[in-house]
């Protein structure tokens, strides 16, 4: 499936997609519903996630499992899921992308940060 989209439009969303996502400390993908990866966060390098891939040729077939990207753009609707990434326990997301609806945002917590093993971040506390 080629993906058909003005491209002002798609630079528009990736801009915004960047503005929301960029320095979010997990890896976070904007995604077609065709599986392009449209745009990719910093931490999603470190995963090897790269734009323009197909994210579900991404790592092993099985990482794969249980996705739930088609059920979030049918419905229009988050879906989410406790999976596993590698030995860690991890927390998946689709979100729909409002007004975009061939488009949706995917991202796990506890990817990259093993947040039990961490103390609680607080900005308003002084070094």
């Amino acid at each position: 499936m080629d993906l058909i989209i003005d491209q002002n439009k798609l630079g528009e969303l990736e801009k915004a997609f960047h503005l929301m996502w960029e320095t979010f400390p997990e890896p976070a993908t904007l995604v077609h519903k065709s599986k392009k990866v449209i745009a990719i966060n910093s931490a999603c390098q470190i995963i090897g996630r790269e734009k323009g891939m197909n994210c579900a040729q991404h790592g092993p077939a099985e990482g794969h499992r249980g996705c739930l990207a088609n059920k979030a753009i049918s419905v229009q609707q988050t879906a989410w899921k406790k999976s596993k990434y590698g030995e860690k326990d991890i927390l998946c997301y689709w979100l729909p992308v409002p007004e975009h609806p061939d488009f949706f945002i995917h991202f796990g917590v506890g990817v990259t940060i093993d947040y039990d093993a961490i103390p609680v971040m607080d900005p308003t506390q002084k070094d």
